[in-house]
């Protein structure tokens, strides 16, 4: 299971928890919200998509900042030999998978 995945569950359970269960009108049972029911409560965006362009805002910052900086350093590493397998992903490699994402 992914991280995005874990987080949207977690939201869920979050919003489940304050819009409380629903009742059935016809046979007055009570019930858990439904993930589109809740979607339909909450008009605020997914946190998912928050948080990915605050990363890419934050990324646009850096890259602004110049090579002098830190950060700018730890967001573009010089490319070193990989060991075998699949390599790990680097902040570079999810800020431009965000974007191919956005468009």
């Amino acid at each position: 299971m992914g991280k995005e995945h874990r987080i949207g569950v977690f939201q869920n359970r979050v919003l489940r928890r304050i819009y409380g269960p629903k009742s059935d009108k016809v046979t007055g049972e009570w019930g858990k919200l439904h993930n589109e029911e809740l979607n339909d409560l909450y008009s605020l965006p997914i946190i998912i998509w928050l948080v990915k362009y605050k990363i890419m805002r934050w990324a646009g910052l850096v890259a602004h900042t110049g090579e002098r900086r830190g950060a700018y350093r730890i967001l573009v590493k010089p490319e070193e030999k990989k060991p075998l397998g699949r390599p790990k992903r680097r902040w570079e490699d999810n800020i431009k998978m965000n974007l191919q994402e956005v468009g």
